[in-house]
Formats: structure tokens, C-alpha cells, sequence
């Protein structure tokens, strides 16, 4: 195998979606992914506490502390929903807006519920996410540091719709779009998403890595 390269995270959909991504890169097309590309857990990684006040500060600390801990490149991202009328909140605490143990349906339960009189025309929101990618000094690319940000435009909806994708995908509906983000398929969320945008501006590097 070319390399191998781990997630800085715990979380499937989000191993799903990069993967899928770099299926979509030519150089890397010889690859099995599901061996090349793994998550935290499976390379051995410790949870890494989200300290930082910032997307920035966030996915560097974790893509450093992966890869300081597996001694292979990792690429980590720290994303959120940014709300117009919240000042850009729930921002880095997206993940627990309802509570350090929250879920993601009550994270969406209690913005929806703070939001509850807002008018549509009021409602504007984004996704932000911000990837890092970070290789050791003992790696043969030698040691780097990358980080690329992607935004999502959209509106806030008033009800939860669609089943797919996980976070705050079942409320915002895209710009352009009449569906929410929950109701696309991966394909068409990977080729508009924040995390999509930000892991593709990491992706030449990325296949540098791994190819």
C-alpha cells in the first residue's frame, strides 16, 4: 500500500464523506480507502479536547495531536453552523449547543426552539468548516501543516426534513436549493458542503501523502 492516513475523528459520517471524497481523486483511484484512509479510534488515537476558541485553532489541535500520537499524517476539521442572528453562533460549540453531552437532535431541538419567532427573511445561516492536514517529521513527504476553510450559504428551516447526513443537516436548506441538507444525496452534499469544499482544497496535498 501507497500510505495510509488517519481521521482525527470519532465520527462515521464524517469518515464516510472524506472517503468518498477521495474516491473522487484520479491519483488515488488504485487505493482501497477503507484500509488507506482510517479513523482515530482504529489507528489507536486518543480523543483530542477541543480547547481552541476557533475552527482554526480546533482542527489544528487535533490533526497535531493525531499525528504527533500515530506518527502518520492527519487531517482533521472542526466545522459548525454559523447563524446570522446569533452573531455566528452556535459556532465552535455546534457539537454542544444543548450541553457538553448533547445529541445532535437535541442540539437541533433547542436552536430551532430558540429561533422559534425568528422570520424567514432573518433566518440566514452557514456551514463553516475549517480541515487541517498535518504530517510528521518522520514521514517521507516530510512534516507540514495545511488548512483550508469552506462555507455552505443557506436558510435556517423552521422543521427538521430529510434522513440523511447527521448534525445540523436536517435544518438548513441550502442556497438555490429546496431541500435541506439532509434530503441530498452524499454525492451532491460532498460536491457543495463546507467539509467538502475544505478537504477538496487539501486534496493535492492529501493525494501527495497517499499516492
Amino acid at each position: 500500500m501507497s500510505g495510509q492516513i488517519v481521521l482525527a475523528t470519532a465520527n462515521q459520517g464524517k469518515l464516510r464523506e472524506f472517503r468518498a471524497l477521495l474516491a473522487a481523486q484520479p491519483a488515488l483511484r488504485h487505493l482501497d480507502l477503507d484500509t488507506a484512509v482510517v479513523d482515530a479510534a482504529t489507528a489507536g488515537a486518543p480523543a483530542v479536547p477541543e480547547t481552541g476558541v476557533t475552527f482554526a485553532e480546533n482542527s489544528l489541535l487535533k490533526a497535531r495531536a493525531v499525528a504527533a500520537h500515530t506518527g502518520l499524517p492527519a487531517v482533521a476539521d472542526d466545522s459548525g453552523l454559523a447563524v446570522d442572528v446569533l452573531g455566528g453562533a452556535p459556532g465552535f460549540l455546534s457539537a454542544r449547543w444543548a450541553g457538553a453531552q448533547s445529541s445532535d437532535i437535541n442540539n437541533r431541538r433547542l436552536l430551532l426552539e430558540q429561533l422559534s419567532d425568528v422570520p424567514a427573511r432573518h433566518r440566514g445561516a452557514a456551514f463553516v468548516c475549517v480541515a487541517s492536514l498535518v504530517t510528521p517529521s518522520s514521514h517521507r513527504a516530510g512534516p507540514g501543516e495545511h488548512t483550508a476553510e469552506g462555507r455552505l450559504e443557506g436558510t435556517l428551516l423552521t422543521q427538521e426534513r430529510g434522513t440523511g447526513g447527521f448534525g445540523y443537516d436536517p435544518i438548513l436548506q441550502p442556497a438555490g436549493e429546496t431541500r435541506s441538507c439532509a434530503e441530498l444525496t452524499m454525492e451532491e452534499k460532498n460536491a457543495i458542503s463546507h467539509r467538502g469544499q475544505a478537504f477538496a482544497a487539501l486534496a493535492e496535498r492529501i493525494v501527495e501523502v497517499l499516492a
